[in-house]
């Protein structure tokens, strides 16, 4: 798609707008009015500090990452650096690079940091997660409401309560707006804003050798390509707030006559996805400036991010669809596989209970998921995040001895098809399932030993 937009386009650029051009709330409103932006004064002091000291403290501890992914069967290092914070055993795959989450502080959960600095940073940005639920609660209930305009113009700048009191306060209220809202579209909203993590994102862009420039509009540097944000929750809000260090750096500049974004800024670029006939849009993001991207905007628009001239951070929250990305998934998985195997209770020799196509091959795709989805991502780039703390040696510890059982279980399954026991006929199916799992798991060794 990109190939046949680009070759549409020859040497032509499509038009953008941003707040310098008259268009440009018509064009928000009419093609973008998903995208819910709100200023830094709107946001509580106290957040900014206690987020802001965060970033700093993760990046004077080196907790940021560049991340190996990789796309269309090519490795690339990200601009980017990263790192995952979220609920414990939570993790969040993108390009192929399963990231592990830094547990935030969490009720019931023994979580050891590495200093108390970070658990300090940790615990901001689980209070920043808290704070943009809340908010992106009442911006989807303001989207839904067939109220006037005083009702909508309310929810997005009634912004007078302390940090302290106001996320609960908040939310008694919304609970209470039945006027607006049913308890059933308030579940499903509160559902669909409930993130469970944020991956945050750092970049100087004066140390970057080369960034890409954006190929559609001519915007300049990207920070991120164009993209959808990718394995989320469907319809799912995704809430970022953004840092950019401007204290000493270049100020935005009040030429009037510069044309399209001003370079020494940071932006985040929407379009429509795959579409030559709606003009972009680009909005600066200056420190403490959050925006959400409510409902289906993620998947009908793509999203860029603009770099400017000075570093930044951004914390990016995020509803990540976890029903295979959690470890009790995957220890549910194990324990699946595992049931076919026994222990004679006097020799303690193993041995397999059955030799079916479906139980052989259901086993040996789940020790393919442990290996190459969990502990070869872990050890290829996940053990970095020892940096914050250890939680995660443990239970990944766990994960590789149950995986070598289930080596286990291949040799045995390719002893027993060797025994006369067994049908010229049986013998066909369980090796016909086998090969196949058997070959991937081979092709995946050493595609990963390259990388």
């Amino acid at each position: 798609q990109k190939k046949k937009l680009l070759e549409e386009l020859g040497e032509s650029r499509l038009p953008y707008m941003t707040p310098r051009d008259a268009g440009f709330c018509q064009l928000w409103k009419t093609k973008y009015s998903k995208l819910i932006f709100r200023e830094s004064d709107t946001v509580p002091e106290e957040l900014h500090r206690v987020v802001q000291e965060a970033f700093l403290t993760l990046r004077k501890h080196d907790c940021f990452f560049q991340d190996l992914v990789r796309i269309k069967g090519k490795d690339f290092v990200t601009p980017v650096s990263r790192i995952l914070i979220g609920n414990p055993g939570c993790t969040y795959k993108y390009l192929n690079t399963r990231l592990f989450t830094v547990p935030w502080p969490t009720e019931g959960c023994e979580i050891k940091y590495c200093s108390p600095e970070i658990h300090d940073a940790c615990k901001a940005l689980m209070q920043l997660n808290d704070y943009l639920h809340t908010e992106a609660v009442q911006a989807l209930q303001g989207q839904n409401s067939s109220g006037t305009k005083e009702t909508k113009d309310t929810v997005v700048t009634d912004r007078e309560q302390s940090f302290d009191t106001s996320i609960k306060e908040k939310e008694s209220v919304l609970k209470d707006q039945s006027i607006y809202v049913s308890e059933d579209d308030y579940t499903r909203l509160k559902n669909r804003t409930s993130f469970n993590l944020t991956l945050l994102n750092y970049m100087d862009p004066l140390q970057m050798l080369y960034l890409k420039q954006e190929p559609y509009f001519g915007m300049g540097d990207m920070a991120v390509s164009w993209h959808h944000d990718e394995n989320l929750v469907a319809r799912s809000t995704v809430a970022v707030y953004s840092y950019s260090c401007e204290g000493s750096a270049i100020e935005e500049s009040n030429e009037q006559n510069l044309e399209g974004r001003d370079p020494a800024v940071w932006h985040v670029g929407l379009k429509v996805a795959w579409d030559i006939e709606t003009p972009g849009l680009a909005m600066p993001l200056h420190q403490g400036d959050c925006y959400f991207m409510l409902d289906d905007l993620n998947m009908t628009h793509q999203h860029c991010v603009l770099a400017g001239f000075v570093p930044r951070f951004s914390s990016t929250h995020r509803v990540v669809d976890c029903s295979r990305g959690t470890l009790e998934y995957i220890f549910g998985r194990c324990e699946l596989a595992l049931q076919n195997l026994q222990t004679d209770s006097d020799s303690k020799a193993l041995s397999l209970k059955s030799l079916g196509a479906a139980v052989v091959k259901q086993a040996e795709e789940i020790h393919n998921e442990v290996e190459f989805e969990w502990l070869r991502q872990f050890w290829f780039q996940g053990k970095r995040y020892v940096k914050c703390t250890d939680w995660w040696l443990k239970p990944m510890a766990k994960l590789q001895e149950l995986w070598r059982k289930m080596e286990v279980m291949t040799s045995l399954i390719l002893c027993e098809v060797g025994k006369e026991e067994q049908t010229v006929e049986q013998r066909r199916e369980t090796i016909s399932c086998l090969l196949l799992v058997l070959n991937e798991r081979q092709k995946l060794r050493e595609e990963w030993t390259t990388r």
